[in-house]
């Protein structure tokens, strides 16, 4: 079965974005953002790892370049119950790479395919990887082939590729992801060259078109920024893509329904507008869109009341 999902975005896709894309679909893999294996250790493992069993299919994502840490990390992620844990060898910013982890690790194939086993051999749960096609401007196939096929020996056969290189110094995790060139047909050779492994691609992929252009070639999609700036592009991405016949909600019906949440999460001490930050995009390129930004930003800041909210619903 083809597949979607939206991509680990570091300080977006927390526990309140990912209920909130809930209300639009079921189907649609969702990520943590990236968790440093150290933090898991050593930090609050509640705070960082606890969700809601709504928001499953949900794959934790972790950083690490220590097979024993990540080996560790994995099995605590196993028991908070997570579908998937995915390591990350994408990420191209400076604080990632000062922590030897991110996209700096496609240097050395052997470390990775060794974090990869480690990680494997103490959990039960599928381990996958999200790396890019190249690193800085070396442009080069046999380079990306190579590491497919040596990382693909470890037993892992799901490979999520952003479809750009990664430009380790002179460019920000911004510039990363515009500047160095889209080039697809790596990606799609790769499903030719390795037909049993899966993959799935990211970089650049905002409409359905897009979607189901890159799903005729391979197993699955990645969506990033534009799922979080036009979230309604998955209304009916479940009827679309894997069959289900539930009438999509409206854009006013998935407001409604993420109230009972925010009175929740909010009574229990979470400030509205780390809840509210995420659901901005929810009347994209609407005529009501202004009033819904500047409700759940600037008056919501100020009063951290329910009540707001709920008067916003009533103008919708």
């Amino acid at each position: 079965m083809k597949k979607i999902a939206i991509a680990p975005m570091l300080d977006w896709t927390d526990r309140h974005y990912r209920y909130f894309m809930r209300q639009f679909t079921h189907e649609t893999e969702l990520y943590t953002e990236m968790i440093v294996a150290d933090a898991i250790l050593h930090g609050n493992q509640a705070k960082l790892l606890e969700f809601s069993p709504t928001e499953n299919p949900l794959v934790v994502q972790l950083g690490g370049s220590d097979p024993t840490k990540l080996a560790k990390a994995s099995k605590i992620c196993e028991q908070y119950g997570y579908t998937a844990i995915n390591l990350n060898v994408g990420c191209p910013s400076n604080r990632v790479k000062s922590g030897n982890f991110g996209a700096c690790l496609m240097h050395d194939i052997n470390l990775v395919s060794n974090c990869l086993k480690a990680m494997q051999d103490n959990t039960n749960i599928p381990i996958t990887i999200k790396h890019r096609i190249g690193i800085d401007y070396n442009y080069n196939y046999d380079f990306l082939q190579n590491f497919v096929a040596k990382i693909s020996e470890t037993g892992v056969n799901k490979f999520i590729i952003h479809a750009r290189n990664a430009v380790l110094t002179g460019l920000s995790p911004k510039e990363n992801r515009e500047i160095p060139p889209l080039k697809y047909e790596f990606v799609y050779k790769l499903k030719k060259d390795f037909p049993n492994l899966n993959f799935m691609l990211n970089g650049k992929i905002k409409t359905i078109h897009d979607i189901l252009t890159h799903l005729q070639q391979l197993d699955g999609v990645m969506i990033g920024r534009e799922a979080y700036y036009n979230p309604y592009l998955f209304h009916n991405i479940d009827n679309l893509l894997f069959g289900n016949k539930k009438i999509p909600k409206t854009r006013p019906e998935i407001a409604h329904s993420m109230l009972p949440y925010l009175i929740d999460m909010h009574k229990s001490g979470t400030p509205l507008h780390k809840m509210t930050k995420h659901m901005l995009g929810l009347f994209h390129g609407c005529p009501n869109a202004k009033l819904w930004r500047y409700t759940l930003t600037q008056q919501i800041l100020i009063t951290n009341s329910i009540s707001t909210y709920e008067a916003l619903l009533e103008k919708l």
